[in-house]
């Protein structure tokens, strides 16, 4: 059964998500809010179908620290979900997201239209600079700046010893002066990286109690790390009881 409803939820993504791409290809021409309710919905009909044919729910929890304007969220990153469901619970998000991704066409003319910040990994310090430069034109607009601290998919589980946090967050923490929203989640238990099947039950995504700006690097560094892994830690062991 888990499999059959694996694949029900996996074929309707992807028809969803190349029937989101066609019909919003003409809303290039438009100006970008058009693109941005269409990721938001684009999203929203995931949410639904992950539900409806792999038994998937979706909890929020402390929605109190959820951000209001310009800051940074740093997320914990298990899952395709992840680099979506910002969409939905931001209202214009800005992501920091891999370069190469806007040479895929459509998606990444989409990705440019909606002025998401581009990083080249392979640039070093001159990447760091372009991105801040990027995120502090997004805040100023009080635009959230969404970053995965790791740079990657981790299994559950992994924390800051099996995939270090890279220097990015540190460095808009540093340039934008602005507070860090940590965020913890379970989704890789339930969609997990590089596998086909689903698991039904609840993916849980936590905004944790916001890092205000002006710390030292190294502890701001060692309470974002603590913050997110020990209660991603919890999240999973909550979600593995229950699966």
């Amino acid at each position: 059964m888990r499999t059959f409803r694996s694949n029900i939820f996996n074929l309707l993504f992807y028809a969803w998500s190349v029937a989101m791409v066609v019909a919003f290809s003409p809303a290039l021409l438009l100006p970008f809010p058009v693109i941005v309710w269409g990721q938001r919905q684009w999203a929203r009909g995931v949410n639904f179908f992950m539900r409806w044919s792999a038994g998937i729910k979706v909890e929020y929890r402390g929605l109190e620290y959820r951000p209001k304007g310009g800051a940074i969220v740093a997320a914990k990153h298990q899952s395709a979900w992840d680099t979506l469901i910002w969409h939905v619970i931001l209202d214009d998000p800005a992501m920091v997201m891999k370069k190469e991704l806007l040479s895929i066409p459509i998606y990444g003319w989409m990705c440019r239209k909606t002025r998401m910040i581009a990083v080249d990994r392979k640039a070093g310090t001159k990447a760091l600079r372009a991105m801040l430069a990027d995120a502090k034109t997004a805040a100023d607009l009080g635009r959230a700046i969404v970053i995965f601290p790791q740079g990657t998919r981790t299994a559950p589980g992994a924390g800051a010893d099996d995939v270090p946090y890279q220097p990015g967050v540190s460095a808009l923490y540093r340039g934008l002066d602005v507070p860090v929203v940590p965020v913890a989640l379970n989704s890789g238990l339930f969609w997990p990286r590089r596998q086909f099947l689903r698991n039904p039950g609840t993916i849980v995504l936590q905004f944790l109690e916001p890092i205000p700006p002006g710390l030292p690097r190294k502890e701001f560094d060692a309470l974002l790390r603590d913050r997110i892994d020990s209660a991603t830690t919890a999240l999973e062991l909550e979600g593995q009881s229950k699966i």
